[in-house]
């Protein structure tokens, strides 16, 4: 890997278009190098894992709304929507959304922390809508995918976002234009334009995912797809960008980030080196908040030596700044503490996570979140005991760069009512790849057959896992395989019509 140094540069200062950040993600883009094999098998792991947490969520109504809005725009030859027919296509921009709002609207699938964070799967639906679309490879698909990995993982190691209250789908606008570009096999000029563009046109506030967190928390990474897509269009038909994008005098970084004297260092693979980030990236085996994975492990821990929650005092959670200040009692946000509180927002509530973990020893994407369990009074009574305080030695951890050391979880102070403590440490989830029971392909297998159960036949299940397991040697038209249908009466719908579904009368 080699650290490129990106600063602001002003109007008057000569910079070449090579030494650009966005030249030199295209250059990476464009470097066909062959995949290892791992690498590969990660990625099919990766799809397995997007088309599970879609699963779950197929008939939920954001999803329902985006499938809707997708609907609308049928196209040929088109790409495939998550629960529709294979043969029923729409317009590529749109199944991208619409594969985006499903995979992730439950906060289920892979995440990556570092400079700050982000889901690299966010990067599959975009780059897989394109590839049926254009008719590319098996092979051309995981190049592109293994590329959208690579630019995500590495502007997250390099550039903090969160700091400044930017999303982090300002990450993924570049990683996945990056992607499809790869698949596409374009030249370094247009993936140039094109990374530029989806940054200028995907950076958004942090709002999103604070305060009352709506379902635009799912919609935003979908949104940054679709608008990838469209920079491609654009700039295959000729079109440019805002450039330099990252260093302008009036852009990116001058503006939005750390001001005109920032400097930032983001590391990327040199000519002829492998894409290797999608290995460096973990997935969830709960559907919660990543920083609250492991935490959930070490309530299923504690609870038998705990015992009776009801003569529990006080908690207080010893974690990392970004644990204590976003989704702990740092963030100051009463409706982390609200049991009518969003399933978006008791998502980003470490409080409300470890309560029922501890009351119910584990985990459900569903249960866990339903309004009558977060109003129950003895829920309520516990998590208000609950809270957060950031620890140097955990922000240490969690920024780290040596995955040795690199954590994620916390310690556990229970203080009971006669005085007696109980403490309790865990640094990394189980599934993680460092962790007690790593994922491996068979556990990506068994969270699809978990989440689809009841959802998508038998037989439909068996034919994705198949086709999926064939990656490599899938021909163009093989490609709508990487996708499931289901019985209409599994899908949901919108609550309401909206302008696509207009009719003049």
């Amino acid at each position: 890997m080699k650290m490129h140094a990106v600063r602001t540069y002003k109007s008057a200062e000569h910079l070449d278009r090579n030494d650009q950040m966005a030249w030199k993600i295209a250059e990476v883009a464009a470097d066909d190098v062959p995949l290892d094999d791992d690498v590969v098998d990660m990625i099919g792991n990766r799809i397995i894992d997007n088309a599970a947490v879609a699963a779950a969520s197929i008939a939920r109504r954001p999803v329902a709304s985006a499938r809707a809005q997708a609907a609308a725009h049928p196209f040929t030859p088109g790409a495939t929507v998550f629960g529709m027919p294979a043969d029923n296509r729409v317009s590529p921009e749109w199944a991208a959304w619409a594969n985006g709002v499903a995979v992730r609207e439950l906060d289920f699938h892979d995440t990556f922390l570092a400079a700050d964070y982000s889901h690299p799967g966010d990067n599959i639906p975009p780059i897989l809508a394109v590839a049926e679309h254009c008719g590319v490879s098996g092979a051309q698909l995981a190049r592109g995918i293994a590329t959208g990995y690579e630019i995500q993982v590495d502007l997250v190691k390099g550039i903090c976002l969160h700091e400044h209250k930017i999303d982090h789908i300002a990450h993924l606008g570049p990683s996945a234009a990056a992607g499809i570009g790869a698949a596409l096999g374009l030249p370094t000029e247009t993936i140039f334009q094109a990374v530029q563009q989806a940054l200028h046109v995907t950076t958004t506030t942090r709002q999103s995912r604070k305060g009352e967190i709506s379902s635009w928390k799912a919609y935003a990474p979908a949104f940054a797809g679709k608008m990838a897509v469209e920079a491609v269009d654009r700039v295959m038909r000729g079109e440019g960008a805002p450039s330099p994008a990252w260093e302008g005098e009036d852009g990116f970084i001058a503006w939005l980030l750390g001001g005109p004297k920032a400097e930032y260092l983001v590391p990327l693979p040199g000519k002829g080196e492998a894409k290797r980030a999608i290995m460096e990236t973990y997935t969830k085996e709960h559907s919660a908040e990543y920083q609250s994975q492991a935490l959930i492990d070490l309530a299923r821990r504690m609870r038998p030596e705990i015992g009776d929650l009801s003569k529990v005092r006080s908690i207080v959670i010893h974690t990392s700044h970004h644990t204590h200040y976003v989704i702990g009692t740092g963030a100051n946000d009463p409706q982390k503490m609200d049991p009518k509180a969003s399933r978006e927002t008791l998502d980003h509530s470490i409080m409300y996570i470890f309560a029922v973990a501890l009351e119910d020893g584990g985990w459900h994407h569903e249960r866990s979140y339903a309004p009558e369990r977060a109003g129950r009074a003895e829920t309520v009574e516990l998590w208000r005991k609950i809270s957060t305080t950031e620890d140097p030695q955990w922000t240490q951890r969690y920024h780290s760069h040596d995955p040795e050391e690199k954590a994620f979880g916390g310690r556990v102070v229970v203080t009971m009512e006669n005085g007696s403590i109980i403490e309790g440490e865990l640094a990394i989830a189980d599934a993680n790849p460092l962790g007690a029971r790593p994922f491996r392909r068979p556990d990506y297998i068994g969270k699809f057959r978990s989440l689809a159960e009841g959802v998508v036949a038998k037989a439909e299940q068996d034919r994705f896992i198949a086709t999926v397991e064939r990656l490599m040697d899938l021909s163009p038209d093989e490609l709508a395989g990487l996708t499931f249908a289901v019985d209409a009466d599994k899908l949901g719908s919108a609550a309401s019509p909206g302008i696509f579904d207009f009719k003049r009368t």
